[in-house]
């Protein structure tokens, strides 16, 4: 499976959206996607990139892993959404990913 290149790669394109979430079902791929997009540097496009990764994992099933209410999950990932630390710290594990850091 090829890996998102680091340009640009939220696409809004609701054609595009069914084979982006059949690839953000592979882990590697997903940390690859989530990489891509925070180096972008726009909150609001890696909270996007989150929610598309949690649907492609089915967000019940992210919810319950995560220990979260489904709403709250739902909330917290929305547009108008502002998660919390917590909530992203439970996240991430039930994603099957984890967070990192390098030098810039």
């Amino acid at each position: 499976m090829s890996r998102p290149e680091k340009r640009k790669v939220i696409a809004t394109d609701a054609a595009y959206a069914p084979g982006l979430l059949a690839r953000l079902k592979d882990s590697g791929y997903a940390a690859d996607y989530l990489t891509a997009v925070a180096d972008d540097g726009d909150p609001a496009a890696f909270l996007l990139a989150l929610r598309q990764v949690a649907q492609a994992q089915g967000m019940a099933g992210v919810a319950r892993r995560a220990k979260l209410g489904r709403e709250s999950l739902y909330k917290a990932l929305s547009e108008g959404g502002n998660p919390e630390w917590r909530t992203v710290a439970k996240l991430l594990p039930a994603l099957g990913l984890r967070l990192s850091v390098a030098a810039a």
